[in-house]
């Protein structure tokens, strides 16, 4: 089991259930369009939440975002050591670097000792483009092997300096390489993991590797808070964040959709089904698994460990609950019957 390590009200690591992580998306000079997203992002269900401070300029944002929301800020920083000085002072809660390219040891002791000071932890991210050239070299590639070294001589650097609240990333786009790294991680170091994989792709790609790489790790007990990074709106990584963690068990707020593919039985429009029942449902938080099954002879003994569901007919449906047959309707106003049902539950 990993430290446990308080970001703002959020602790991760120490057994604390798995995190929800998104990035805000928009320019930093768009200070309402970053607090807008930053509510949207919230209200979907983000619980840590990140902004990209690339000049001093942008610090602003540090302030102006924790004012409209309540989820804790990490202000994400590259190579300017003083950026990071002035986040930690305008309220960050956490900071997330890489020390080896702040520069000098006092500057990383400087910004350690401004984040011990104020109880901000610090997050390590190594990816596949960021590893020393002198590791790179010995490696021969950004293999498991070379990114988790890089993340040991980070990690090293600021436990130097006596910091201990560290949170440590090691992501690739190449989903074996990013699950092997994560896996000797987790083996040679106490701290908490950011799991994700690094410029995973579009919605669909992206999704898959995401739910393979960062599924494959939280099976294994790896794993203390998660981002799923897609070439897409962030409210949607939290979709797949939220999905990936119910489809493990780590989580049961909300629908949990179980639909059966199509055969030669299906006498009902199942896929047009299923797709209104998950849009109906999409704000329902209640921690039920709703079956939709084409076939009503095999569909509630096949899905009997759902809470509720429909199994359809030839022009008709079936409304069972934990497989027992409730109701039989017309397809046209089953929907509307099982809507109304869970808001009953």
């Amino acid at each position: 089991m990993s430290n446990e390590v308080a970001i703002g009200k959020v602790n991760i690591g120490g057994g604390n259930p798995v995190a929800i992580q998104s990035m805000l998306g928009i320019s930093a000079e768009d200070l309402e369009g970053n607090i807008s997203q930053a509510k949207a992002l919230q209200q979907a269900g983000c619980e840590i939440l990140r902004v990209a401070v690339p000049d001093l300029n942008a610090v602003k944002l540090i302030p102006a975002i924790k004012n409209e929301v309540s989820i804790p800020l990490v202000a994400d920083i590259h190579f300017d050591y003083k950026i990071a000085l002035e986040c930690a002072a305008a309220g960050a809660d956490k900071i997330r670097i890489n020390p080896g390219n702040i520069g000098e040891k006092d500057k990383i002791r400087q910004v350690a000792r401004i984040c011990q000071r104020k109880g901000i932890p610090i997050r390590i991210g190594v990816n596949s483009g960021s590893v020393e050239k002198n590791i790179l070299q010995k490696y021969g590639a950004p293999t498991p092997e070379a990114l988790v070294e890089s993340g040991i001589y980070h990690v090293r650097l600021l436990e130097e300096f006596d910091f201990d609240k560290i949170v440590l990333s090691i992501k690739s786009s190449h989903v074996p390489t990013m699950i092997k790294a994560y896996r000797l991680a987790d083996q040679e170091l106490p701290y908490p993991l950011h799991l994700g994989v690094t410029e995973a792709g579009t919605a669909r790609m992206g999704l898959i590797k995401s739910a393979i790489g960062i599924g494959s790790l939280l099976a294994d007990g790896i794993g203390d808070t998660i981002r799923v990074s897609l070439t897409d709106s962030p409210l949607e990584e939290i979709k797949a964040a939220k999905d990936i963690l119910k489809s493990l068990g780590l989580r049961r707020e909300g629908i949990e959709i179980i639909s059966c593919p199509t055969c030669g039985r299906t006498k009902i429009d199942l896929i047009s089904l299923a797709k209104q029942v998950e849009d109906r449902l999409e704000n329902c938080s209640k921690p039920l698994r709703v079956a939709v099954m084409g076939c009503a002879v095999n569909g509630p003994g096949e899905a009997r460990e759902a809470d509720i569901g429909i199994a359809g007919g030839d022009g008709c449906a079936l409304l069972f609950e934990k497989g027992e047959i409730v109701g039989k309707y017309r397809e046209e106003e089953i929907i509307d019957v099982l809507i109304k049902r869970i808001e009953e539950m």
